[in-house]
């Protein structure tokens, strides 16, 4: 449900920057008289992109600054509230579990609704505040959904929907326009294969094609000028899912040069050289994901920790045979693993098998036997994990018994 309605987001924010208009000098004032809409004001255009750039960048005392002035120029519109909400979002991508911005999220987005129905009701054009209304309530979805919500999920899904329709109808959104509708496609196909249990809620949408809507996904990457990145965003998810990872891999390159502070980017690139073998890349990435969180930048946190500490452990096992950081590395690993709740998570088990392991060439049986004993207790039945460690600690006590028949 959340891909869902994680796929109209993007649209309704690429709205922001669709008006290409060359700006003139006017005064603050008198462009405001000459554009019906504030979105298509070319001063607005700027301002909002570059603060957005920032926000994407996880500046975000410097997006904050221009998303304040923008509510000060602008009171009664829903915009600043928007964009404040949507700083909040970012705030929670990195570790979705962490429930600490939902109050101020959901604050900002209430505040952009209830700015964009008074609009909606009493102003002359309907479509701007119709694009606030699909877009507040396709990030309250989101959020829902990621809480497991899943009947508020629905309802704003069905409400942004709504509005969204009402987007498409008016104004000059191409190639947005395919942009939404090519995520749609997608993750409408997408959700009920992976999410049989959701199969009655998702019958309130439209059904997808998910084959044509990466192929759409493509051509916005690839032509658009305003929502390139945005295409970009979710193309990088889209093919990690379907496994094409020579094509996650390059989609993460761009998206962590674009914005090398952003802690979700850098660990989808991170993440991608490391599956496609670029090694030299992969440490290089997580070793400045763990330094960035010994520094506390935002957004680095144990999700991103526990993903390079495990790359860097493999590293220093398998090829520079240095047991010692490798075993500090699975220590991080696990570490951050806990920090976030994750200890069924892949990276938790393989860093005890890891240890495991390691015990073991250093001829500390009963550690390693404790080791492996902790990841057949986390690991999923019948899963490779699972298996690795039930052979490992079969084999040690066997080696154990014919120990103890030599004494």
């Amino acid at each position: 449900m959340k891909s869902i309605i994680n796929t109209i987001i993007f649209c309704c924010l690429a709205f922001l920057t669709t008006h290409n208009v060359s700006a003139q000098l006017y005064s603050s004032a008198e462009l405001d008289k000459n554009y019906n809409m504030v979105l298509k004001n070319p001063s607005v255009q700027i301002e909002s992109t570059e603060a957005i750039n920032m926000l994407y960048n996880y500046k975000f005392a410097e997006a904050d600054a221009e998303f304040r002035w923008l509510k000060y120029r602008y009171p009664k519109h829903p915009m600043p509230h928007f964009l404040m909400g949507l700083a909040e979002w970012w705030k929670i991508v990195p570790n979705t579990d962490n429930e600490s911005h939902d109050r101020a999220f959901l604050a900002q987005m209430d505040s952009t609704i209830n700015l964009a129905e008074e609009l909606y009701d009493n102003g002359k054009s309907k479509v701007e505040p119709a694009f606030f209304l699909a877009a507040a309530y396709a990030f309250k979805g989101r959020l829902y959904a990621e809480r497991e919500s899943w009947a508020k999920a629905a309802f704003a899904g069905k409400k942004s929907l709504k509005y969204f329709e009402e987007c498409k109808g008016n104004g000059d959104l191409t190639p947005e326009l395919l942009f939404g509708d090519g995520l749609y496609n997608y993750y409408a196909e997408w959700v009920p294969k992976e999410y049989p249990i959701l199969k009655p809620i998702l019958a309130l949408f439209p059904k997808g094609n998910k084959k044509l809507g990466e192929q759409q996904l493509e051509k916005v990457g690839n032509n658009a000028f305003y929502t390139r990145v945005e295409a970009r965003y979710f193309l990088l998810q889209i093919y990690s899912m379907e496994n094409e990872y020579g094509k996650a891999y390059e989609m993460a390159k761009y998206m962590w040069q674009t914005f090398p502070n952003n802690p979700y980017f850098e660990r989808y690139f991170c993440r991608t050289a490391f599956v496609t073998g670029k090694m030299v890349e992969a440490e290089k990435a997580a070793q400045n994901i763990i330094n960035k969180i010994g520094q506390g930048m935002p957004g680095y946190e144990g999700v991103s920790g526990r993903n390079a500490a495990y790359i860097l452990a493999f590293y220093n096992m398998n090829y520079h045979r240095n047991y010692e950081a490798a075993s500090g590395y699975y220590k991080k690993a696990i570490e951050y693993s806990t920090q976030t709740n994750s200890t069924n998570a892949g990276y938790y088990i393989s860093s005890l098998i890891g240890l495991g392991k390691i015990a073991e060439i250093n001829k500390n049986y009963d550690e390693a036997l404790r080791y492996y004993k902790l990841a057949d207790d986390k690991a999923d039945k019948k899963s490779s994990q699972d298996k690795e460690a039930k052979i490992a600690i079969a084999n040690l006590k066997k080696m154990k018994r014919e120990q103890r028949r030599k004494r």
